[in-house]
């Protein structure tokens, strides 16, 4: 049926659908947070891994993802979610798992 909606229609639906997708998937990452109090990541040690990371993370905030940095620790907010997504990377708030390469038969 989305081929009847005009374009503008389907962005829209398709954008809606991403925005459930995200808020679904930081619910349950909130949940396991909460529920198991995991060792935090390794820290970044590349500058290409950390932008991908914080980029990966700048979509999400655009999307709609709730900020995880604290608000009321008198720390001065960034206002640019670029800025909030690497702040969040930098201070290990964010889950990421590398890629690995396929087995070759």
């Amino acid at each position: 049926m989305s081929g009847l909606l005009p374009a503008t229609a389907r962005d829209a639906e398709s954008d809606f659908r991403y925005s459930l997708d995200d808020m679904a998937q930081n619910a349950d990452v909130e949940a396991r947070d909460s529920e198991e109090a995991a060792e935090a990541p390794a820290p970044i040690t590349s500058r290409f891994l950390f932008v991908d990371v914080a980029a990966q993370r700048a979509k999400q905030l655009r999307r709609g993802a709730l900020v995880r940095l604290d608000r009321h620790a008198g720390s001065h907010l960034p206002h640019k979610l670029e800025r909030v997504a690497m702040e969040e990377v930098r201070c290990g708030l964010i889950e990421y798992t590398l890629p690995t390469k396929p087995e070759k038969p």
